[in-house]
């Protein structure tokens, strides 16, 4: 697979990506803009869409039943060198599946998500899938 996206500058304060029909707004200001998903947010981000998209994927394939599903995020960002430190999440699943299988979801997210592989090897990325309550 491939995949192609494109920023462009729109001025100090922001810019845009866009991919297929879909575009998102940047925080690209030095002083920050609230408006926007900053880069590292924009990989967080990213990282949570992988992680319900993996979901998504599997769900058919084991059977699983759901009603939702919800993902929180928390980095760290080191200052030298600059990086993304430590990423700690929570998958929380709307389910009346047995823990079992919730464990074989959260396998599932760990294993074959595209985001979630290029990230876990240079950061220290941990985290849990939970029942909601």
């Amino acid at each position: 697979m491939r995949f192609h996206v494109e920023t462009h500058r729109v001025d100090s304060h922001r810019s845009v990506s866009t991919c297929k029909q879909a575009s998102i707004d940047l925080d690209t200001d030095l002083a920050g803009n609230p408006g926007a998903f900053n880069p590292a947010e924009l990989l967080l981000a990213a990282l949570t869409a992988c992680m319900v998209k993996g979901i998504e994927r599997v769900v058919p394939i084991l059977k699983f039943q759901l009603r939702g599903v919800e993902v929180k995020v928390d980095g760290v960002r080191q200052d030298v060198p600059p990086k993304m430190e430590s990423i700690r999440y929570e998958i929380t699943v709307d389910t009346d599946e047995p823990d079992r299988r919730l464990d074989l979801l959260h396998d599932n997210v760990r294993k074959y998500g595209t985001v979630f592989n290029t990230v876990a090897p240079g950061t220290d990325l941990s985290g849990v899938l939970v029942r909601k309550r």
